[in-house]
């Protein structure tokens, strides 16, 4: 059963709602404190931190940040998904989909070729995401190949990007 959500990006006016989401699917504060520190970096790009509203209510919310991969000959750019929640009396209705739909389209229009995910073996290859070791592209932590995603958002636009992700500090306290 799918709801009618509206997917747009964030404002001020949703930042406290986006920090309760986090808190509350997460059951804990990690991801809602995450969201906070990215927010105030240079490379945070609003159009991609996307909410879900159900008349005001934030019911979902996904981050699409800036990251590197570095390869043998440099750094290549690409995004992290994360964090994306749904709140849990919304979930499985379709809002996760829209907002990584809606997501992966902005990211491409903004001239993005890549995004990489940590998450559900059963969940993000509907999108198109494909184990990240394909591209020959790992994880800068241990985690299992087949939790650790990538999608191409161009052709070949993971062509060559063989390497580590190099994710900003702001990440190292989750």
């Amino acid at each position: 059963m799918n709801v009618n959500a509206t997917i747009k990006p964030e404002t001020e006016e949703d930042f406290d709602g986006i920090t309760r989401l986090h808190n509350l699917a997460f059951n804990q504060t990690e991801e809602g404190e995450l969201v906070k520190r990215l927010r105030k970096t240079s490379n945070f790009i609003s159009d991609l931190s996307l909410v879900a509203k159900i008349e005001k209510d934030v019911v979902g919310h996904i981050l699409f940040y800036p990251i590197k991969i570095k390869t043998e000959t440099g750094k290549r750019n690409s995004l992290a998904l994360a964090p994306m929640s749904v709140h849990p009396d919304y979930q499985k209705k379709g809002i996760g989909s829209s907002l990584i739909r809606k997501g992966l389209a902005t990211a491409k229009r903004l001239g993005f070729h890549s995004v990489i995910v940590l998450g559900h073996s059963s969940y993000y290859p509907r999108f198109g995401f494909k184990p990240a070791n394909r591209w020959s592209i790992n994880p800068p932590f241990n985690v299992p190949d087949d939790v650790f995603f990538a999608v191409e958002l161009t052709k070949n636009g993971l062509k060559d990007c063989g390497g580590t992700v190099d994710y900003p500090k702001e990440f190292n306290k989750l």
